[in-house]
């Protein structure tokens, strides 16, 4: 593994001129995690830690900001050993029309991985949104196919050998649309019916026949009525997938948590990781981030403790699986969350940003950045 050869302190982040305005002032941030002299990068980096424990540590990329911001570039850089693109891989990034591909931000991405010898998950080849604007007129129950089969030869052609592994398809699955399989009234159901899965992961293996392809979803970490029939119609179509000999070699679980959650994470989760190893999967966590809107305070100390705890409680249960090997943020600064762009109305402190990611709005590690490397360190030797 590459490692930098100037390894940087918390402090050094600061003197060397890493930080690009805002955020909490280090004094405000008193605790032992959080030494000014506590390293931070080469062996003491998230994939460092990670790698010496036979994991990856990755995180969601927006593209936009990798010729535009050098600090988040060289936190990238110094971090993670896995990267996947927030949106430039989706359709509506690729296909601006029907016969048109636009591939400069998911180039881009992959040019800045393999010049840091870091890995790159493709996400994702099917999902029931970040369709183009032109599908619904244009993608018919008599081309949908060949388009489905294009768009997969076409994307997973062009970055063939690149990949560790592609999301195949993402959030197929949703029981309270009333299907006895489970399965989600998709657009792509609606034009091709269950079969849309079995094509579109037997065309990724012949686009990229070493991408490591994965079924990626949500809202199966918590011990809660949704959850647990959520788990079970995901387990019930990775079953039939294995039966009909699809290709699937892993599956990824999102991990959207929350801070302040009513319900537990526990044994649903390790029983429904556990049946994905026994049916011979990998495990990524693909999305992780800890969304704070349920935390009552606003003290930004309180609120950075609760978190980093949530992240350790999360990957407590989640790396105590072994089939589990590659841990992925949903991005990496609080200044670039998904969690702070929608409507504020929409929110339960509209007036209060959220800071569910390992860095703060300058670059500064935050107690979740530690709180995360010291998961990885609990974890049980092995190798993904």
């Amino acid at each position: 593994m590459m490692i930098p050869t100037t390894m940087l302190t918390r402090r050094k982040f600061v003197s060397n001129g890493l930080t690009i305005g805002g955020g909490l002032s280090l004094g405000a941030m008193a605790s032992p995690l959080l030494a000014e002299d506590a390293p931070i990068t080469g062996h003491a980096s998230l994939k460092a830690h990670a790698e010496a424990h036979g994991l990856l540590a990755g995180a969601a990329v927006d593209v936009r900001l990798l010729a535009s911001d050098e600090t988040y570039a060289r936190v990238l850089s110094e971090q993670y050993s896995i990267l996947v693109a927030e949106n430039a891989m989706k359709w509506k990034s690729l296909r601006p029309a029907p016969d048109k591909y636009s591939f400069e931000g998911a180039d881009a991405l992959v040019a800045f991985a393999e010049s840091h010898k870091i890995k790159v998950r493709g996400h994702n080849f099917v999902w029931h949104e970040a369709i183009p604007d032109w599908f619904s007129t244009t993608v018919t129950k008599e081309n949908a196919k060949q388009f489905l089969v294009d768009h997969i030869m076409t994307v997973g052609g062009r970055y063939k050998g690149k990949m560790h592994s592609w999301d195949v398809v993402n959030e197929a699955v949703l029981p309270k649309d009333g299907r006895p399989d489970g399965l989600r009234k998709s657009p792509w159901m609606e034009l091709l019916g269950p079969d849309y899965l079995d094509i579109a992961y037997r065309t990724a293996r012949q686009a990229d026949p070493h991408a490591l392809l994965t079924y990626n979803e949500y809202g199966v970490e918590y011990d809660n009525e949704d959850e647990a029939a959520r788990r079970a119609a995901t387990l019930q179509l990775l079953r039939r997938l294995k039966a009909a000999n699809v290709p699937l070699d892993a599956v990824g679980i999102q991990s959207h948590i929350k801070a302040g959650s009513a319900f537990t994470i526990g044994q649903g989760l390790r029983d429904y990781m556990a049946s994905i190893r026994q049916m011979g999967l990998k495990i990524f966590v693909t999305e992780l981030d800890v969304n704070e809107d349920d935390l009552p305070y606003d003290d930004v100390a309180q609120r950075d403790h609760t978190i980093a705890e949530t992240y350790r409680d999360y990957l407590g249960t989640v790396l105590s699986e072994p089939a589990v090997t590659a841990i992925l943020t949903w991005g990496v600064s609080d200044s670039h969350t998904w969690l702070n762009s929608g409507p504020t109305h929409k929110k339960k402190q509209p007036n209060r940003p959220q800071r569910p990611l390992p860095f703060d709005g300058a670059y500064r590690p935050k107690e979740a950045f530690f709180a995360i490397r010291d998961s990885f360190d609990k974890r049980k030797s092995g190798r993904p």
